[in-house]
């Protein structure tokens, strides 16, 4: 109770050796981290859970973080305090991040004064932890990396998620023609009520014929794929001439055939966030920054949990029977 008096110490979720869910620890007594130069501390008010967090924590992902840390990038909130040199932020500033240095899942974090955002009036905290990885993954999967044009089509896999909402409002903010998928009725229902033309059922057996038909002879530009290791496949089969698939998630191998890409001269395009340069953010960040100010930027909150129920998110997000907006921490 002393040290809690001195009030130097925090709530912050501890991994220690990676696996499943259960190595996700909830700690009462970590220090409260100090931010250096160019870095802020936030108060956090929520934190966003992401899929990709599920797989650092596994040991199963390119990157691994030194043990022990924290997990969580996007988190939204209020300054605390800044470092020195930082001049674009103040005590007391709403902002949300795309990356923290000391990790979200916390109730404050440190993060590089460059992956801080002011948090607009018009989104609430939920709202801010839903920004980061999803809107930065879509924009960069449609036009960095899939050079999407207005008069497009797009298929979003999984549409009704984190990237697949913020996928389907941005496309259709930006003239194209969005298709979603979604694999429950409220799920179809969110994604036509952010931006998608046409939704389909991907539970349902003959959805790709359903795809097909929608789609005709041309067939569809671009597929935002969440799923590549059961959809790759047929994506293949479901591409214009030129078209592209854009893999944004993966939770396996797959086999396919090459034959299906030289037909359409089409291509399979990875897609990672952790390869951005600083101008790419940059542009992102504007673009999306004007989308909140356009008011077509809302990102849809699904599922909260406390902090205390952090593995059951986390059992959650990869588990669930479908997906239906962000999932966020509240601390």
């Amino acid at each position: 109770i002393a040290m809690a008096a001195t009030r130097n110490v925090m709530r912050a979720v501890r991994v220690f050796e990676f696996g499943g869910p259960e190595v996700l620890k909830l700690q009462s007594d970590v220090l409260i981290p100090v931010p250096k130069e160019n870095q802020v501390l936030i108060q956090v008010h929520a934190c966003g859970v992401n899929p990709v967090e599920t797989y650092i924590r596994s040991g199963n992902y390119a990157r691994k973080p030194a043990l022990p840390y924290t997990p969580g990038s996007d988190v939204a909130g209020v300054i605390e305090s800044v470092g020195e040199h930082v001049t674009a932020f103040k005590k007391g500033d709403r902002v949300f991040t795309t990356g923290t240095i000391s990790g979200g899942y916390a109730d404050y974090a440190v993060a590089a004064a460059n992956r801080v955002f002011p948090l607009s009036d018009k989104l609430d905290f939920r709202q801010g932890a839903a920004i980061g990885i999803p809107y930065f993954t879509a924009y960069r999967a449609l036009f960095q990396k899939g050079h999407a044009k207005a008069g497009e089509s797009v298929l979003v896999h999984g549409a009704s998620g984190g990237v697949g909402i913020a996928t389907c409002q941005i496309a259709r903010a930006c003239g194209l023609k969005v298709l979603g998928t979604a694999g429950t009725k409220e799920g179809m229902n969110i994604v036509l009520r952010n931006g998608a033309h046409q939704v389909f059922n991907h539970r349902e057996a003959n959805y790709i014929d359903k795809i097909k038909e929608h789609t005709g002879m041309e067939g569809v530009d671009i597929i935002i794929e969440m799923l590549s290791n059961v959809n790759l496949a047929t994506d293949l089969q479901l591409l214009s001439y030129g078209g592209r698939v854009m893999v944004v998630g993966s939770r396996g191998p797959i086999e396919i055939n090459p034959r299906d890409t030289m037909s359409k001269e089409s291509s399979i395009i990875g897609v990672s966030l952790f390869l951005e340069t600083e101008e790419e953010r940059h542009e992102c960040a504007t673009a999306l920054l004007d989308g909140i100010e356009a008011g077509w930027l809302k990102p849809i909150v699904g599922s909260e949990y406390p902090l205390e129920k952090v593995v059951k998110a986390h059992e959650d997000i990869i588990h669930s029977s479908g997906a239906r907006g962000k999932m966020v921490l509240l601390p």
